[in-house]
């Protein structure tokens, strides 16, 4: 796929092109600022813009970035890195769009898998959400009891915490210690209770149970 890169600290952004470059994918551009990667976007084909969430112009530049990316090209997808597994940087990027985006801390992509596994996924309309954040919902404090969440079993919970860390059903049923069969079984009465429409693509109702699973998280970050 075409990629383009925005980061401030230049020995980060070599690695990233080394490897991109590493996984089969072509750099279109890499730069050290967001209005760079805004020019680069605006004339060149990117099928996943790569941002620093701070960087400039401001102290969160790459969710302003971002932003405007996703105006001006919707198509686009969107990888969000930063050092720390921020909440309040969580919800930003839920505001910025449910599909085709991630968010992934620096170390957690610097390998080839990793990195590699994170683009696939966010070019197919996935939401990609850094693992450390997923696993502090499910330690977070009580479900309110109006959230659609506070309807699901405590072994839904499971299935749709491990969703948000981005496990396929195969890998929640070794998880959890149960059939694939079951965790399909899992998975529909999910979908049923927080009422997400049939006529979705089976990712897209995933994204959308990881969104209403979020959403009905009080944490902090």
């Amino acid at each position: 796929m075409r990629v383009a890169i925005a980061e401030d600290g230049a020995l980060f952004r070599e690695g990233l092109v080394l490897l991109l470059q590493a996984a089969g994918h072509e750099v279109v551009g890499c730069v050290g600022d967001g209005d760079s990667l805004l020019g680069i976007v605006a004339t060149e084909k990117v099928d996943v813009a790569v941002l620093d969430i701070r960087m400039p112009p401001e102290p969160d530049g790459g969710l302003t970035t971002a932003e405007k990316i996703r105006a001006l090209s919707p198509e686009t997808g969107l990888l969000l890195l930063s050092h720390y597994a921020e909440t309040h940087y969580l919800m930003r990027v839920l505001e910025i769009g449910a599909e085709r985006i991630g968010y992934r801390l620096k170390e957690r992509v610097a390998g080839v898998q990793v990195l590699a596994d994170t683009l696939d996924r966010i070019t197919a309309g996935e939401i990609v959400i850094e693992p450390t954040l997923a696993k502090r919902l499910v330690e977070a404090p009580a479900r309110r009891a109006d959230s659609p969440i506070s309807s699901l079993t405590d072994r839904e919970v499971d299935v749709l915490r491990l969703m948000a860390e981005g496990h396929a059903n195969n890998a929640i049923a070794k998880e959890l210690f149960v059939s694939a069969k079951v965790v399909e079984k899992h998975t529909a009465s999910i979908f049923t209770k927080l009422g997400l429409p049939r006529d979705q693509a089976m990712h897209h109702r995933r994204v959308l149970a990881v969104l209403a699973y979020l959403r009905s998280s009080r944490i902090e970050g």
